[in-house]
């Protein structure tokens, strides 16, 4: 029997990239709500539980209705927003950072997807607080550059526009209120006790990151080797592919 998948909120930008690599797939069952409907809370309801596996590509308080609509304990969540990333009772979908967290995944009928500026600094600030290489106090700057795909239908139509802002052809600095939406996991998942300054970025180009971490004092030889043997044997790849 195949296992069904359900992708609620899948005309938005991170539902479309979902339902675009599920779509041609023949080993699964892709349920797919009427047009007219997808707003409709029964009927979601009805999707949600009748799923074995669902994707949640929503605003953060829409994730939360949709977990409360689910009344069964088999249906598998996996949410894109940022609603449940600090949320003890969810497993933060990042397998790379530990044996542990890959086998909370497996097991899980709750994940948080990791957001993407948050992905570059989590990989490589956790392993070197977890070996001790830096404090759980450290004061930390991160500067993140990403493309403009993160941004959602709006802003890839606002830089795919012949009449563009000139403005847009260079890298812009955004979010300069020290309340990045990806802050809390940052510091969440690497048990920091003070939040890191934070700088995003975003730059003409559709999708890619560069996460810079600034690390004064601490000894780059040994950096390298602590995050070369934290990942030793895994291809770390890109782990948010989704959301923002």
């Amino acid at each position: 029997m195949k296992p069904k998948i359900y992708i609620d909120g899948k005309e938005g930008t991170t539902g479309l990239q979902i339902y675009e690599r599920l779509g041609g797939r023949d080993d699964i069952e892709l349920l797919l709500i009427d047009e007219d409907k997808r707003k409709d809370i029964e009927e979601r309801r009805k999707f949600l539980n009748a799923a074995d596996i669902a994707f949640l590509c929503l605003p953060d308080a829409a994730a939360r209705e949709a977990v409360s609509l689910i009344e069964n304990n088999t249906t598998r969540v996996i949410d894109a927003s940022t609603a449940h990333r600090t949320d003890p009772d969810w497993d933060y979908g990042f397998a790379e950072l530990s044996k542990a967290h890959r086998e909370a995944i497996k097991n899980s009928k709750r994940v948080a997807n990791p957001g993407c500026h948050a992905s570059g600094f989590i990989s490589s600030v956790y392993p070197l607080v977890a070996n001790g290489i830096i404090a759980e106090d450290t004061a930390l700057t991160c500067a993140s550059l990403t493309g403009y795909s993160g941004g959602g239908k709006k802003m890839i139509a606002e830089y795919q526009d012949e009449n563009r802002d000139p403005r847009h052809d260079s890298e812009r600095i955004y979010g300069l209120n020290l309340h990045h939406k990806h802050l809390p996991e940052m510091g969440y998942i690497c048990g920091l006790t003070q939040a890191p300054v934070f700088v995003p970025i975003v730059g003409d180009f559709y999708k890619g990151m560069a996460t810079t971490v600034m690390l004064p004092g601490v000894d780059a030889h040994l950096v390298h080797g602590t995050l070369a043997k934290h990942y030793e044997g895994q291809q770390l790849v890109t782990v948010a592919p989704f959301g923002g």
